[in-house]
Parts: C-alpha cells; sequence; structure tokens
C-alpha cells in the first residue's frame, strides 16, 4: 500500500464516503511515551458492542530527556522516532485503518528543530504529525468525559458521582505538562497547560513561577466550587492504582495510600523501585514527580481521593476522529 492508503484526519473532506464499520487510529507522542491506538467503530452493533480496541501499543521514547536539557530533540532520538513511525505506519496498515491523527505535545512544543522533525518525518513516512497546543491538549482531555455525560451511561463504579451537581478536575500528568480542565454542570468552565511534567522535573526545568500558578488557580478552583472531584490521568497514576491494589471494582485511589506508596518509593533508587515494585525503567523514574504533583492538586482542591477511570489522549484523539467523520 502506498501512503495515500492511510487518510489523515485534517484530510478529510464531508464528500468522502465511510463504510457504517471502521478502524480509525490515534498517534500520541508525548514527553515520556509514544503511543498508538486502534479502534474498531462499529454503529451497527449493539451500543455496549459499538467501540472497542484493536490494539494498544506504548513506546518509552522519552523525547523530553534531550528537549528539557538540549533544548531541542538529538539525532539519536530522531532516527528512533522515524524507525517509530514507520513502525506504527505498519500496524495501521496491517489493521486496515481507513484515518488515523497523529499528535504530539509539550517535548515537541518546545524542541527547537520540532517543525525539522516533522517535515522529516511526513517526507519519509507519509505520516503528518501535529504539534498541538496546550490549550488543545487540556480540552482533548475534557472531552473523554463529554459523551458519557450527555448520554448518562457510564460505569457508576469508575466515576461513581458523575452528575450536574459535581464539579469535576480532570487532571493529566505528562512528561512535560499537566493539564487540569475543569468541568461544572457537566460544562468545561476552565482548561489550563502548565509546563510542569515529570521528566520536565526530573531535568531540573520546571520554574517557581509555574508552580505558583498552578497552586494559585487550584486555590481559585477550590474556593469557587464546593465537593471538587479529582479524575487523574496518565500512565503514572493508573500504575499507583495498580499498586495500591484495591480490591473491588470500585476505581477510586485514596489520598493516603497515594502518600503512603510516595513513602514507600521515595527513598529508593531506580533499580530498588524497578525490583520492589514490578517498574520498568522509565517508569521507576518518573513516578516519583508524577506523585509529588498528583498530591499537590489533590491538597490544593482539598480532595482525599482520585478517581482512575484509566482514559488517555489517545482515546480523545482517535473518539475525536470518529465523531469528526460522523458528525
Amino acid at each position: 500500500m502506498n501512503k495515500s492508503t492511510l487518510l489523515n484526519g485534517k484530510e478529510l473532506k464531508d464528500k468522502i464516503a465511510f463504510p457504517s464499520a471502521m478502524n480509525l487510529a490515534a498517534i500520541d507522542i508525548g514527553s515520556n511515551g509514544a503511543r498508538l491506538l486502534i479502534k474498531h467503530f462499529d454503529v451497527n452493533e449493539p451500543e455496549s458492542h459499538r467501540v472497542r480496541r484493536v490494539m494498544y501499543l506504548r513506546v518509552p521514547l522519552r523525547l523530553g530527556k534531550d528537549v528539557f536539557t538540549l533544548n531541542k530533540i538529538s539525532k539519536e532520538r530522531e532516527r528512533m522516532m522515524l524507525h517509530m513511525m514507520n513502525g506504527f505506519k505498519q500496524f495501521m496498515l496491517l489493521n486496515n485503518v481507513i484515518a488515523y491523527r497523529s499528535c504530539a505535545t509539550s517535548a515537541m512544543r518546545d524542541a527547537e528543530n520540532g517543525r525539522k522533525v516533522l517535515k522529516r518525518i511526513k517526507e519519509e513516512t507519509g505520516i503528518n504529525l501535529e504539534i498541538i497546543p496546550g490549550q488543545e491538549e487540556a480540552q482533548l482531555l475534557a472531552n473523554n468525559l463529554f459523551p458519557i455525560m450527555s448520554e448518562g451511561e457510564y460505569d457508576k463504579d469508575v466515576l461513581p458521582q458523575l452528575g450536574e451537581k459535581v464539579t469535576y478536575a480532570y487532571v493529566d500528568v505528562g512528561g512535560g505538562s499537566t493539564e487540569v480542565s475543569l468541568i461544572h454542570n457537566r460544562q468545561l468552565v476552565e482548561s489550563h497547560s502548565y509546563n510542569c511534567g515529570t521528566l520536565r522535573m526530573l531535568s531540573g526545568k520546571v520554574k517557581k513561577d509555574t508552580i505558583n500558578v498552578l497552586k494559585t488557580d487550584l486555590a481559585k478552583y477550590s474556593e469557587r466550587f464546593d465537593n471538587i472531584r479529582i479524575i487523574g490521568s496518565g500512565g503514572n497514576i493508573n500504575k499507583l492504582f495498580k499498586l495500591a491494589h484495591i480490591k473491588g471494582s470500585k476505581r477510586e485511589l485514596p489520598l493516603e495510600t497515594i502518600q503512603s506508596l510516595y513513602l514507600q518509593m521515595k527513598p529508593l533508587s531506580i533499580e530498588e523501585r524497578m525490583e520492589q515494585f514490578s517498574l520498568k525503567e522509565d517508569r521507576a523514574d518518573v513516578i516519583i514527580p508524577a506523585t509529588e504533583i498528583f498530591l499537590m492538586v489533590a491538597q490544593g482542591l482539598k480532595c482525599s481521593s482520585i478517581l482512575v477511570p484509566n482514559i488517555s489522549l489517545a482515546d480523545s484523539i482517535v473518539d475525536g476522529l470518529y465523531e469528526q467523520i460522523t458528525g
């Protein structure tokens, strides 16, 4: 198959007729990891089976390790990206993906040679990679909740208090940035991106002003809304939830459990965390600053727990693509 076989989301036209059943893909190039998500959509299936995951693949690319120290993507990391994107393309073709959207976030936004790398990826793989602004990233993440809020169909064990009278802070902690979206009465009322991510923290590149702005915003939200519930997103909060061994189907992580895990892991070396907590190397370092950010947000919003529904930016990208096609 040639490059034109795969349609990029930006290239879709209203005149294109799509089948009722199709495979769509999202590529999310974050500061720590890169992800390929392929979903199957079929309007003819019963409602509970209309959407299913076909493939999910994560690569520990760690762009932020270059960008937050060198201000650019190194030649070696660029080479890795090209191989990875070629691989993602082959998986999309193998799974008969008819359209995709590919997005890059914080590290690519900051990289001096980001646009140059994007151009080379397009030339050598045919994949059109977009660098999306922080505000769009935050909006995409918040979009995860809107379909289930509007339809009233959701897993009450995952989001036990979903409703009009509840205010949610959707918090996604990534390698380069943290996105906070405030949802009240099923409406997005605030959405901000802060250059305060795990790899950026490990590199010592988070400015005090950024932390101060985040804390000020959290205090403002806490004063403005009562009983805010946090919905956590990202690989680190999901890993913390697994480490907590919460019994039952309720995906809610108490703050004291997060604090306990943090105190256990913080004094350990990366190797010790890998051995004692069965963490991969690219998770064993970032889980500490990620936990610190979640604790800071929870304390700032006066929350005693975090909901962990296991939804991601990649889900938002591919679901948004489907809405674009069918809407």
